[in-house]
C-alpha cells in the first residue's frame, strides 16, 4: 500500500493500530491514551504557576496516594506522532492541497474562512478534551486500549461516540453536496 493513497484499509489500520496498542501494553505497560499528556500538562502548569493553589489541590493528593505523580512521558510523544503523522499523510496523499488551510466540505457549508475554521476546531476539541476527562478516556484510551481489553465501559462509550459523531455531521452538514469533494 502507498503511503500516497488519500484512504487506506480499515482492516490494514485497524491490524496496524492492534499491534501498537500490543507495543505499548509490552514495552510500557500501558494502553494507548492521549488525553492524559493534557491532564497532565494542565496540572504541571498550575503547580509552576500557583504553587500554593497546586499544593490544596485535591487531584495532585489523589494522582500521590495512586504513586503517580504529573509528568511529561511518552504519551506526549503519542501527542507529537499523531500530529506529525497527520500531517505528513495529508502532505503526501495530496488530501490537503497547498495553499488551501480549509477544508472544501467545511468551506462549502460555513465559508472559506481559516480564523473561524481554526476557532471552532479549538472549542470542539476543548470539549472533546473535557468530554474525555468526564468519561475517564478518550477515543484511543476507551475506544482503541478499552475495546481491544473488553471492557463494557469502553464499547458503551465507542458506540456512544460514533452515535454521536454521525448525528452531529449530519446535522453540521446537512443540505451540503458531498460529491467531488
Amino acid at each position: 500500500m502507498s503511503l500516497k493513497v488519500r484512504s487506506w484499509s480499515p482492516y490494514l489500520v485497524g491490524v496496524l493500530i492492534g499491534l501498537l496498542s500490543w507495543w505499548s501494553f509490552a514495552t510500557a505497560d500501558h494502553p494507548l491514551g492521549i488525553t492524559t499528556a493534557f491532564e497532565y500538562t494542565g496540572a504541571l502548569l498550575e503547580r509552576g504557576v500557583a504553587p500554593e493553589a497546586a499544593a490544596n489541590n485535591p487531584y495532585f493528593a489523589e494522582q500521590s496516594s495512586k504513586g503517580k505523580s504529573p509528568k511529561i512521558d511518552w504519551e506526549w510523544m503519542l501527542v507529537v506522532g499523531v500530529f506529525l503523522g497527520a500531517l505528513i499523510s495529508s502532505k503526501l496523499s495530496g488530501d490537503h492541497p497547498e495553499g488551501n488551510p480549509v477544508p472544501n466540505l467545511w468551506a462549502k457549508r460555513f465559508g472559506p474562512s481559516p480564523a473561524l475554521r481554526l476557532v471552532v476546531a479549538f472549542l470542539a476539541g476543548a470539549v472533546m478534551l473535557l468530554g474525555a476527562r468526564f468519561a475517564q478516556g478518550c477515543t484511543s484510551g476507551h475506544g482503541i486500549s478499552g475495546t481491544l481489553q473488553l471492557a463494557v465501559s469502553s464499547w458503551v462509550f465507542a458506540a456512544v461516540a460514533f452515535s454521536i459523531a454521525v448525528v452531529t455531521a449530519q446535522i453540521m452538514y446537512k443540505g451540503v453536496d458531498h460529491d467531488g469533494v
